[in-house]
């Protein structure tokens, strides 16, 4: 099963190989994307959803279509959403989604 960790890898290197090949590259902080951040709070929503926070900004996504709850990474976004779409991060974050429910049913 992946962890958190691996899904904030992957975003993380998705996010970096992404501007790799923009126009920009040379005005792009990298460092911003070391902490990463993705989470889920059952709590906060009842809905599948995923945390994603990068650097100071955080924003919300449902877990069935990638559609932004709540928050704001501004252009950001765009990554988030490709980077979803890719084979199996729907699925891992899914997966993660049911154990973190089963987690809190058991307690």
């Amino acid at each position: 099963m992946a962890t958190f960790k691996d899904m904030e890898d992957s975003l993380k290197n998705f996010m970096i190989q992404e501007q790799s090949d923009a126009h920009n590259v040379k005005t792009v902080n990298l460092a911003k994307y070391n902490n990463i951040k993705i989470w889920m709070d059952l709590t906060k929503y009842v809905q599948p959803h995923f945390f994603v926070r990068v650097s100071i900004s955080e924003a919300v996504f449902a877990l069935s279509d990638c559609s932004k709850l709540n928050g704001g990474l501004g252009y950001e976004e765009r990554f988030i959403i490709k980077w979803f779409g890719r084979m199996g991060i729907k699925e891992k974050l899914t997966e993660l989604w049911e154990h973190a429910s089963k987690n809190k049913e058991d307690k």
